[in-house]
C-alpha cells in the first residue's frame, strides 16, 4: 500500500457515508472505522517500507495540475511525512472510536470528521505550496460545524473563534506563499523549487514573520493561542482530540517544513523571538491550567504548553532541536487525543460534569477504576515520565536548546515542574478526591465500552512504544531532517 490510501481512504469514507441512505444511518460509524483503518494501515505499512529501504527514492506522485501557474498535484512522502500520517491514523480510528455513541446525525457527523483527516493527510504530503494550502483550508469548514452542531459550553462562539483565527492565519500563509513564488520567479510553487531560490535579507526579514505566524496560530503560540482551550473545551470528544491530535500539528507542520526552508535568513534573525514566545508558552499554559476548574479546559491550556515545546524545537534550529519537535508533535498527538478522549467521552457523558469540585461526588477511581487508570497511566505521559513518549520528545527539545541557548533550559525545566504540578492536581481532584466517612456513597457508573477500551489501548500502547524503543521513529524524522530543503537550516552556526 502507498501513502496514497492515506487520502483517498478518508475522503472516499466520507463520500460513502454521505451516500448512506437514511435508514441505514448508524452504519456510517462502521463505515468511518473502516476508512480510518485503512489510512492508518496504509501509513504503517509505508513507515515499515521506508525503514526496511531507507535508500530507495522516496514515494511520490506528480502531476501538472493549473500549468499557467506553474502549480503541480505533486505529493510525497518522506520519513518525517509518514510518522505524521501514521499519527494521523491512529488518532481517526481512537476518534471514531470514541464516538461509537453518536446518533445526532452520525451521517454528516463522520463526514465532515473524514472530511478533516482527508485534509490533514494531503497537508503532510504535499509538496507543491499550493496543493498544500488548499488541503489545509479544506480542514476549516468540517471544524466549524462539527463544533457548532454537535459541540457544547459556547459552542458557537468556540467554532466561530477558532474559525476567525483559521482564516486569518490562512491569510497570512497565502500571502507568505504568493511573496515567495513572485520572488523567485513565478514559474513554480514546488517547495523544493521555492526553497532553492536566493531571495533578499530585506524581503526575508518581513517574509519570514508573515509565514511562520500564519502556520504558528494554529500550532497554539502564544499570544495567538486563545482560539484553543476554547475550541478544545468547545468541541465534541472526536473534534477535541482532532484538533489537539493532528489539526494543531499542521500548523507546526507548516512552520518547520515550508516557513523555514523558505526564508532561513528571516528565521535566523527571528528565532530568539521565537524562542522566547515558546517560553512564554510553555510557562504561561502550565501556569493557566494550574488554575483551572474545568477538566477540558486542563486538557486545553496543557495542550498550549505542551505546543511551545514544539515551536521552542523549531527555534533551536538543531538537529536535535528539529527532531525533538517533531517527536513532540506525535508525542502530544497521541497523549492529547487520549486526555480529552477520557474527559470528554468516558467521564462527561457519564456524570455530565467537567467540574473538578463536582467530580468528587462520583468518586470515580472506585465507581469508573478502569477511566482512572487509563488517566493515571496518561497523565505520567503528560508530565513526561520515562517510559512514555513525552520523555522522549521533550529530552530531545532540551538537548537542542541546550546547543542553542543553554541559560534558557532553566526557564523550561520551571515550566516542567510545573506541568507536574497541574497535572497531579486535575488526577487528583478528578479521580481520587479526598471523601468524608459521612459523604453520601456515589452513584453506579455505566462501565467503560469495548469501543472505549479499544480506544484507550489503542492509544496508550502506542505512547509507550515511542517510549520505550524509540529508535524507528527517530530514524524516520531523521529521514526526513536529510532532506534538500533543511540544509539551509542545520548548516548554519
Amino acid at each position: 500500500m502507498t501513502p496514497a490510501w492515506t487520502i483517498i481512504s478518508a475522503f472516499a469514507g466520507a463520500l460513502l457515508v454521505l451516500l448512506l441512505p437514511a435508514r441505514m444511518a448508524i452504519a456510517s460509524r462502521a463505515i468511518a472505522l473502516a476508512a480510518s483503518l485503512v489510512g492508518a494501515v496504509a501509513a504503517a505499512a509505508s513507515c515499515l517500507t521506508r525503514l526496511n529501504n531507507p535508500l530507495d527514492p522516496v514515494w511520490s506522485f506528480d502531476r501538472p495540475w493549473i500549468p499557467g501557474f506553474g502549480i503541480r498535484f505533486h505529493l510525497a512522502a518522506d520519513g518525517l511525512a509518514l510518522t505524521l500520517l501514521l499519527l494521523t491514523g491512529i488518532v481517526a480510528v481512537a476518534g471514531v472510536l470514541f464516538s461509537w455513541n453518536v446518533e445526532r446525525r452520525p451521517r454528516a457527523f463522520f463526514a465532515f470528521f473524514m472530511t478533516i483527516i482527508g485534509g490533514v493527510y494531503g497537508v503532510f504530503l504535499s509538496r507543491d505550496a499550493f496543493l498544500l494550502f488548499v488541503c489545509y483550508e479544506i480542514v476549516i469548514l468540517p471544524k466549524y460545524m462539527l463544533i457548532a452542531i454537535w459541540g457544547s459550553t459556547n459552542k458557537e462562539y468556540g467554532a466561530m473563534k477558532l474559525t476567525m483565527y483559521s482564516i486569518g492565519s490562512s491569510a497570512l500563509i497565502l500571502i507568505g506563499l504568493v511573496v515567495a513564488y513572485a520572488a523567485s520567479g513565478g514559474k513554480s510553487f514546488d517547495i523544493a523549487h521555492l526553497a532553492s531560490a536566493h531571495y533578499a535579507p530585506a524581503l526575508q526579514a518581513w517574509a519570514f514573520p508573515v509565514l511562520f505566524v500564519g502556520f504558528a496560530v494554529l500550532a497554539g503560540m502564544w499570544p495567538f493561542h486563545t482560539w484553543a482551550p476554547t475550541g478544545h473545551v468547545a468541541a465534541p470528544t472526536a473534534a477535541s482530540m482532532l484538533l489537539a491530535g493532528v489539526v494543531m500539528k499542521l500548523g507546526a507542520y507548516g512552520a518547520l517544513c515550508v516557513a523555514l526552508p523558505l526564508f532561513p535568513q528571516g528565521f535566523e534573525q527571528w528565532k530568539p523571538v521565537i524562542a522566547g514566545l515558546a517560553l512564554i508558552g510553555i510557562v504561561y499554559g502550565a501556569l493557566t491550567a494550574l488554575s483551572q476548574k474545568d477538566l477540558k479546559f486542563v486538557i486545553g491550556y496543557s495542550s498550549v504548553s505542551h505546543m511551545g515545546f514544539v515551536l521552542l524545537g523549531i527555534a533551536a534550529g538543531t538537529h536535535w532541536g528539529l527532531r525533538g519537535a517533531v517527536l513532540q508533535m506525535i508525542s502530544h498527538g497521541i497523549i492529547a487525543g487520549l486526555l480529552f478522549g477520557i474527559a470528554g467521552r468516558v467521564v462527561y457523558e457519564r456524570t455530565h460534569t467537567r467540574d473538578l469540585t463536582e467530580l468528587r461526588e462520583f468518586d470515580l477511581w472506585r465507581t469508573l477504576p478502569g477511566a482512572a487508570i487509563a488517566f493515571t497511566l496518561a497523565t505520567a505521559a503528560s508530565m513526561g515520565l520515562p517510559g512514555f513518549s513525552g520523555f522522549v520528545a521533550e529530552i530531545s527539545v532540551v538537548i537542542g536548546l541546550w546547543q542553542f541557548s543553554p541559560w534558557l533550559v532553566p526557564v523550561v525545566a520551571f515550566g516542567i515542574v510545573i506541568t507536574g504540578a497541574f497535572s497531579l492536581r486535575a488526577l487528583h481532584k478528578a479521580f481520587f478526591p479526598v471523601r468524608n466517612s459521612d459523604d453520601a456513597p456515589p452513584s453506579l457508573l455505566p462501565p467503560l465500552t469495548w469501543p472505549e477500551i479499544s480506544a484507550i489501548s489503542l492509544l496508550i500502547a502506542v505512547s509507550l512504544a515511542i517510549g520505550l524503543y524509540p529508535k524507528p521513529w527517530i530514524v524516520l524524522i531523521d529521514d526526513g531532517l536529510r532532506s534538500p530543503v533543511f540544509h539551509s537550516i542545520l548548516s548554519m552556526p
